[in-house]
């Protein structure tokens, strides 16, 4: 649905005349109704709006360009609002989705995002069960028979896309269209309906065969054009960030405070590993740990032990408001995700109404691997990295940050947020723990800790320094491998991430911020402060950049602007413009 400029004169009329909180209300219901959900109703779904369950993205050029000059529309609408964390939210939302739309363009250079959507698209209707299996899966045949179209739409699209992002496309695809094959029929096993079944048939034989097609396409057409440069730039980068996270500090300045991040945590890993032997390297005592890890038969056990130890903490030593009483249920990932995750917080959408259970998924070992798979795998769980995987995870982390944003202030805050409050938040707790005592000191904790923070600390350079032409790829494989002390496998899995995640730096980012802002209400608060006051007044704003929050905890402006370095308030003239999980 487009909003023509009729419809935008009036909403600005209506505005001018009569800017009571019901008009504006109205205004953000249209906004996330008209466009929002419009352009991506695989989020409507996870959000708990099933009136989107039948529907799939739309990447058809008309659609596109028809999209951006919705949203140009509201932009304008929006910036003439009274500065507020909605109103900026929102801003950035629309400036972030534009930038991305027609300045660095992902739609037209990244193979993978279009089966991509298709499997997320699908997966938010097995996931939870929101509706009986025969309604979703109503809704699964709906939406594939619509997946065709969309890959068609990719290959009419695509532009001489970086060769890594065809290369990647290409080792992703066997394990969507192995999804499709093997892991959503599973998901409806309980249907009897047998003109249902037979429909599924075809439309699911039809995804399966829509994807190999396009599998040749990638490998036989699109690779050997595959020339184009994976960096955004600069200035698209200061932008993102902005956007994005409300973060307009210059960039070498953010660099600067990655190094030294950085090297704090280098130092934190050697007077930790000296603690437990003196005369060892801290690489190889981390190896030690690595294999001291429960049987695979015992995982879920020692997770959910873990948890219960992790809570009794907290209440004891009054770290945050636990909102709920109950746990997150902790079982093994579904089969159809196990690919792409070893463990992930799965919380239902802000209003969903039925399914409204979270669940710790944690990834099995699978019956007939062979014995050094399962060391390899089981090493992910060891007993030092269960606890900073369960802080991250669930408490006090990503679950208890999703209790606090069912009681969000608006609906907006409910929807929208940053990966720099959301990420930085579950990071900071890793460390915040740590430092408040929890394990009593144990120097094993805090060496799987440390481990966790440099990998995040050679993101946050990596993705600077890739994306505005400082380090090559090869180069980037080689700073994971000395800083972060990853394996070479590593270092190449989290490369690939960054040339197309280039601001996944939100997880230090974040945590820094955090740090800082928490340091600024204490001096506010003088001998008031209290820890627990601090993380329940955070958590209580949703999940905004943490500017807003800082703006509603110490009363500083938030910057919105487009001027490089600028340090403009959001209370200022907004100019005109032509998104718990993976750890």
């Amino acid at each position: 649905m487009s909003v023509d400029n009729e419809e935008v004169k009036a909403l600005l009329l209506a505005l001018t005349l009569c800017a009571t909180a019901p008009a504006q209300d109205a205004l953000y219901d249209r906004f996330f109704d008209d466009c929002y959900f419009q352009f991506r109703p695989s989020a409507g779904t996870a959000a708990g709006f099933h009136q989107y369950d039948d529907q799939l993205e739309d990447y058809a050029r008309a659609s596109v360009d028809t999209h951006v000059r919705d949203l140009q529309r509201f932009e304008r609408v929006f910036a003439r609002l009274p500065v507020s964390g909605d109103r900026d939210l929102v801003l950035g939302e629309i400036r972030s989705e534009l930038l991305d739309l027609a300045s660095i363009r992902g739609w037209e250079k990244d193979p993978n995002l279009y089966p991509g959507l298709a499997s997320e698209s699908i997966f938010s209707l097995m996931s939870r069960k929101f509706a009986p299996e025969p309604d979703r899966l109503r809704s699964v045949i709906a939406r594939e028979k619509r997946i065709p179209a969309l890959l068609g739409e990719a290959r009419a699209n695509l532009k001489n896309p970086p060769r890594v992002y065809t290369e990647v496309a290409i080792e992703q695809l066997p394990g969507i269209a192995g999804f499709f094959q093997n892991d959503v029929p599973k998901a409806f096993t309980h249907v009897t309906n047998a003109r249902l079944l037979r429909e599924f048939h075809d439309t699911n034989t039809a995804v399966i065969q829509a994807l190999n097609d396009y599998t040749s396409f990638l490998k036989t057409t699109l690779l050997p054009q595959s020339n184009g440069d994976y960096r955004i730039g600069a200035e698209n980068y200061r932008r993102k960030l902005l956007y994005d996270e409300m973060v307009d500090t210059p960039l070498d300045q953010l660099l600067k405070a990655g190094y030294a991040d950085l090297r704090k945590n280098q130092q934190a890993m050697k007077d930790a590993a000296s603690r437990i032997d003196p005369h060892r390297d801290a690489s190889a005592i981390l190896t030690d740990l690595l294999k001291d890890h429960p049987a695979p038969g015992d995982l879920l056990a020692s997770v959910t032990g873990v948890l219960a130890g992790l809570r009794d903490f907290i209440e004891k030593n009054h770290i945050v408001t636990i909102p709920s009483p109950v746990l997150p249920i902790v079982e093994d990932t579904p089969p159809f995700d196990r690919a792409l995750t070893t463990a992930s917080m799965d919380t239902p959408g802000p209003f969903e109404t039925v399914a409204k259970e979270a669940y710790f998924n944690v990834t099995p070992v699978e019956p007939g691997w062979p014995k050094d798979r399962i060391e390899e795998h089981m090493q992910s769980f060891s007993r030092a990295q269960l606890s900073n995987l369960a802080a991250h995870e669930a408490y006090p982390g990503h679950y208890v940050q999703f209790l606090w944003a069912q009681k969000a202030p608006s609906k907006t805050r409910k929807l929208l947020g940053a990966g720099s409050n959301s990420e930085g938040w579950a990071h900071y707790c890793e460390q915040m723990m740590l430092d408040e005592g929890y394990g009593g000191g144990d120097p094993k904790l805090r060496l799987a800790q440390v481990q966790d923070a440099l990998l995040r600390d050679a993101r946050y350079i990596v993705g600077i320094r890739m994306h505005t032409g400082d380090m090559s790829f090869d180069q980037a494989v080689a700073f994971f491998i000395r800083e972060a002390h990853t394996t070479h496998e590593d270092a190449l899995v989290e490369t690939k991430r960054g040339t197309s995640d280039p601001t996944y730096l939100v997880y230090t980012l974040g945590k820094l911020e955090i740090m800082r802002l928490r340091e600024d209400y204490r001096k506010l608060k003088g001998s008031a402060f209290r820890l627990q006051d601090f993380h329940d007044a955070f958590l209580e704003q949703g999940f905004p950049p943490i500017p807003i929050v800082r703006r509603d905890l110490l009363g500083e402006a938030a910057p919105l602007s487009t001027a490089p370095g600028s340090r403009r308030s959001a209370a200022d003239s907004p100019p005109s413009s032509s998104e718990a999980g993976l750890r």
